[in-house]
């Protein structure tokens, strides 16, 4: 089987639409770099979908009120046609069903076989009145590790992963004035302690590219004896675990991630016209394929840690190469919130704009290290001036030469353009993967190109350069470039001895 890049952006929760803060986090970065590695001639295939079995549905759903198996399907349809219109298209798209069931099933069964498992006594929260244990979205508290008030599971503030039992003073999310105290219950667990000298060496050998949060959160867990995680939960909601011990229990939904991860590419690979025998096929050590990750720091424990740590107990798998993280994007200098009303759709948004110009400004202003923020205005304002309007400017001038047949190119623009495609490459290249920066080289290079006061001498150096900047930005500017380009390819080299100029299509200005 060919080598090939599996990208992959673990989905959402089903209890609601994509809103900008998902956007601009993993999708769209996800889908450049497939994008770009592609256009480079590399075989990728890119994943995505819903994740239906959290509890944040039940949640949402009965605050809604409606039901949660409703929601879930609503939500995946509202998932599907926002990627869509912001032009983010994967291979394979996870939704719930018999197969997805079988998928989970069957990876923790072949944990279990093999040993991997220990049931154990696990403090819980519970509540006595209605007689139900309380994890993740059911309880709220504050984190053990950074005091930050949040729901149980993954800390969103330092990425930690929270015991439900270990949340100071816990109190119920769907009965908040109930009275809560902790009882044990035997579930299986994932022993980590276990795997931490495996663990240990690969995070040594991740250590270079890492993002800042991930690789704090890894050291800190590292220096600290590691948890028993809980492979199945006493609660009614989620795939019914297979294992006699545990009867009635489910499997927990933050443990799916890598047999999740195994289906979205299996699905990938079958869209592509592929026979896959099984999901995991993709991942086995003899194929050499590449895992490349695109989530939310927050998501680091659940995908690096306890996922790495899966696929060492069973053996035979490929580990993920990279994990691209990012942070929060904030709307008005406030968290993104479904459920208090302050949100932007990438829908809504693309009925209004372009979205070429969302795609370039949600770059521009990539959380990908730190917390950062979106307003209109200031997409009206800068996409105006670092994109739509030189574009459209440096489009006028090839309209001068357009139709004149090809023109020559000297040694010089050909070593400009192969600068101009190592800046890009830079940005793009999986290790170094950064959507700020290459929004940067994109807005930076179109503002050479603006200012370069072109001339029948070197007419041909200018067309052929902005040929090369186009296709260099074609990740982003999906549109544009369809419409300008014959090919998406990315040449490693630009060795054109001459260039036939054809008129280019404008950008429209952003409309209220």
């Amino acid at each position: 089987m060919m080598e090939r890049t599996l990208v992959i952006a673990p989905g959402p929760t089903a209890n609601g639409d994509l809103h900008l803060g998902h956007l601009a986090g993993p999708f769209l970065a996800a889908d450049v770099c497939a994008r770009y590695a592609r256009a480079a001639g590399h075989d990728v295939l890119f994943g995505t979908g819903v994740h239906f079995t959290q509890n944040y549905i039940v949640t949402t759903a009965r605050r809604l009120g409606v039901a949660p198996e409703e929601l879930r399907v609503r939500s995946a349809g509202q998932v599907e046609e926002t990627l869509t219109a912001m032009g983010i298209v994967p291979d394979g798209f996870v939704r719930f069903g018999d197969r997805y069931v079988k998928t989970v099933r069957t990876f923790f069964e072949r944990l279990h076989g093999r040993g991997k498992l220990r049931l154990q006594g696990v403090m819980f929260p519970y509540a006595p009145r209605t007689g139900e244990f309380l994890t993740d979205a059911y309880v709220r508290g504050g984190c053990p590790v950074c005091l930050a008030d949040g729901c149980a599971g993954l800390c969103e503030n330092c990425g930690h992963w929270i015991a439900s039992g270990d949340l100071i003073d816990p109190r119920s999310t769907l009965h908040p004035e109930d009275p809560v105290e902790l009882r044990e219950q035997q579930v299986l667990v994932l022993p980590l302690e276990d795997h931490r000298e495996a663990l240990t060496a690969y995070f040594a050998r991740q250590s270079a590219t890492m993002r800042p949060r991930l690789a704090q959160m890894i050291e800190e867990i590292l220096a600290r004896p590691l948890p028993d995680y809980p492979v199945t939960l006493p609660i009614a909601w989620g795939i019914p675990a297979p294992f006699p011990e545990v009867a009635g229990q489910v499997i927990y939904a933050d443990a799916e991630t890598i047999a999740w991860s195994m289906h979205g590419t299996a699905l990938a690979a079958e869209q592509r016209g592929e026979v896959v025998a099984s999901d995991d096929e993709l991942w086995f050590s003899e194929t050499g394929n590449k895992v490349v990750y695109f989530f939310g720091s927050d998501a680091g424990f659940a995908f690096a840690v306890v996922g790495a740590a899966m696929l060492e107990a069973l053996g035979g798998y490929v580990l993920p190469d990279h994990f691209v993280t990012n942070e929060f994007y904030e709307l008005d200098h406030d968290k993104f919130s479904t459920s208090r009303g302050h949100v932007v759709s990438g829908r809504e948004l693309a009925a209004e704009v372009p979205r070429d110009v969302i795609r370039f400004h949600l770059a521009a202003t990539s959380p990908d290290f730190q917390r950062t923020n979106f307003t209109r205005e200031a997409l009206d304002r800068v996409t105006g001036e670092r994109l739509v309007q030189p574009w459209n400017r440096v489009a006028d001038k090839i309209d001068r030469w357009a139709g004149q047949g090809p023109l020559p190119v000297s040694q010089r623009s050909r070593d400009a353009a192969a600068r101009v495609l190592e800046r890009f490459a830079a940005a793009y290249d999986v290790r170094r993967f950064n959507l700020s920066a290459a929004a940067f080289t994109l807005s930076e290079q179109l503002a050479r190109l603006d200012r370069w006061a072109a001339g029948p001498v070197d007419a041909g150096d200018f067309c052929h350069e902005v040929d090369v900047f186009l296709r260099c930005a074609a990740p982003l500017l999906i549109d544009l470039a369809g419409q300008a380009l014959p090919d998406r390819v990315i040449p490693a080299a630009p060795h054109a001895a001459e260039f036939t100029p054809v008129r280019l299509p404008r950008l429209a200005e952003p409309r209220r």
